[in-house]
């Protein structure tokens, strides 16, 4: 069972929509090379709101996750397709199925 994750709140600004999902296709590429990195998942929740969910075994899986390349893309590309910080959580897992 993974036993840590990161969940990454994401507003897109008006009209870059499209961009911000071909930036979390993108990563979803991106993530299959991290082998700390047990699930990765690109969301919708809403009309120009998006997240980030992925999951980690272990502590170090998640630290390299948070400095590895989605993390400089996502920061990198912040300003251009964002009208907010990304507003990213460290989370612990308590239980699944």
């Amino acid at each position: 069972m993974a036993k840590f994750a990161i969940y990454v709140s994401l507003k897109a600004k008006p009209g870059k929509e499209k961009d911000v999902e071909t930036f979390l296709k993108q990563g979803a590429e991106m993530s299959k090379r991290e082998a700390g990195t047990m699930n990765w998942y690109g969301l919708k929740e809403d009309e120009g709101h998006y997240s980030v969910f992925d999951t980690f075994d272990d502590e170090a899986g998640r630290d390299a996750h948070l400095n590895g390349e989605i993390a400089k893309a996502l920061m990198a590309n912040a300003a251009t397709l964002f009208s907010e910080a990304p507003q990213i959580h460290k989370i612990d897992i308590l239980a699944d199925k």
